[in-house]
């Protein structure tokens, strides 16, 4: 093992739940008559892809640009507190993968600017070798473009990385890098993990397993 990649939403971070609810609050306020499930389909895609998507959920009734103007909006409104939605056991796993010379990466479908912003309120940005975002591919997940850049940037072979995932692109975006995936067990969105190599409750489960795999 000589690489971890990480996703961010769901797996460094417990953010999920709060941007469903926030985009059904707003999407409800003009128009949507679904239920908050229904926004579940959004997790692991990109912005392009989210506001693809919220544009059939609106009926087509409003453009992309008005669709991304009134996220932006909302969320600048009402900001998310990253430090607060941290996940258990992810500064623990983050010093024994650098004490044990691990080169870490996330691989996200938000934009790196975010990325960064929580990564720094959370104070965790030090530890990360390498940060690419879906909208730096050609492709975003569940493409494998994230993983490959990651492998290429940090010259590490498939074969001696793991993807971390929680989301059903995300986990298909690793395989189709054909890198090892494991999953962070899903307990809300319904998200379909058969095609992780291991399922994990949370990430001090997953320290517990990097401890024997390197020992």
């Amino acid at each position: 093992m000589k690489a971890v990649f990480f996703d961010m939403d769901g797996v460094l971070i417990d953010s999920e739940m709060f941007y469903m609810k926030g985009t059904y609050d707003w999407i409800s306020k003009k128009g949507f008559n679904g239920k908050l499930e229904d926004t579940f389909r959004l997790i692991g895609t990109n912005m392009e892809g989210t506001y693809n998507l919220l544009y059939e959920m609106l009926n087509k009734k409003y453009t992309i640009s008005e669709i991304e103007e009134e996220n932006r909006k909302y969320f600048l409104e009402n900001p998310i507190d990253y430090k607060a939605i941290l996940n258990p056991f992810v500064k623990e796993i983050l010093i024994f993968l650098k004490e044990h010379k691990i080169k870490i990466a996330v691989c996200s479908s938000s934009p790196k600017k975010i990325i960064e912003k929580a990564l720094k309120e959370c104070e965790i940005l030090e530890y990360f070798d390498f940060i690419v975002s879906s909208d730096e591919v050609e492709k975003s997940k569940p493409d494998p473009d994230v993983y490959l850049k990651a492998c290429e940037v940090l010259k590490v072979s498939k074969e001696d990385a793991f993807v971390i995932e929680d989301s059903t692109m995300g986990i298909e975006a690793g395989k189709n890098a054909n890198i090892k995936v494991i999953a962070i067990k899903d307990k809300f969105f319904g998200q379909d993990q058969t095609k992780a190599d291991y399922i994990f409750e949370n990430l001090g489960k997953v320290l517990e397993f990097f401890k024997g795999e390197i020992s």
